[in-house]
């Protein structure tokens, strides 16, 4: 039983007496103590091991009390996970220097055994709700599989992602099937971290809007 369950009970439409209050980027660079973590350990291999993402999930919730922790990941995981290789560059973001952008390049990208090829992130989050004791629930989340796909053929952040879209007009059989490809890691990977023990599970659309332009 979560003790403070506001944030479910929000979820669930109920009548709660406030808010529930937490933040997409929970841990981070405001606390000091992951800096501290930040200066030992690359990007990825905080992401990768279980004991510091769970200690970065629940810096936060340790100091703050928010009303729900959020797993310490990314959703570049997913790529990474279909054999694309994914490079987090500091001062610029994420990079990943063979882009999908042909039938050939599609051929190398897998849909992988999730309790495989992300078992690190099941670990983090049993780690994590041993630590959490069932005081908040924990969030686990995905990138949506256009945002995905997005930093999968653009190669890196953009304004535009215009790559992305050229692919999509000039070579739609190769986008969906690279969308498709996503989408169906994607679903096994929120299943499997629902299993895992996560409390709810959320979609990052981060570039939702290039789709209107």
């Amino acid at each position: 039983m979560i003790k403070n369950d506001l944030f479910l009970r929000a979820l669930k439409g109920e009548t709660v007496n406030r808010p529930p209050v937490w933040m997409m980027r929970q841990a981070g660079r405001y606390l000091p103590e992951f800096q501290v973590i930040k200066k030992k350990y690359d990007f990825f291999t905080r992401c990768q091991t279980p004991e510091l993402a769970s200690e970065i999930t629940v810096q936060p919730i340790r100091r703050y009390g928010m009303d729900a922790a959020i797993l310490f990941s990314d959703i570049l995981v997913i790529p990474q996970a279909m054999n694309i290789e994914v490079q987090m560059k500091p001062d610029f973001g994420p990079y990943l220097p063979n882009p999908i952008r042909t039938q050939k390049d599609l051929d190398r990208v897998i849909v992988p055994d999730v309790h495989q090829s992300l078992g690190y992130v099941m670990e983090a989050i049993k780690a994590t709700k041993e630590k959490l004791n069932d005081d908040v629930p924990l969030i686990g989340f995905a990138g949506s599989p256009w945002t995905i796909l997005c930093y999968c053929v653009q190669g890196q952040g953009s304004k535009n992602f215009d790559k992305a879209k050229e692919l999509c007009f000039t070579n739609p059989v190769v986008a969906h099937s690279l969308l498709q490809k996503i989408t169906d890691t994607t679903i096994a990977y929120l299943k499997a971290k629902v299993e895992a023990g996560v409390n709810a599970v959320q979609l990052f659309d981060s570039w939702g809007e290039c789709c209107l332009q």
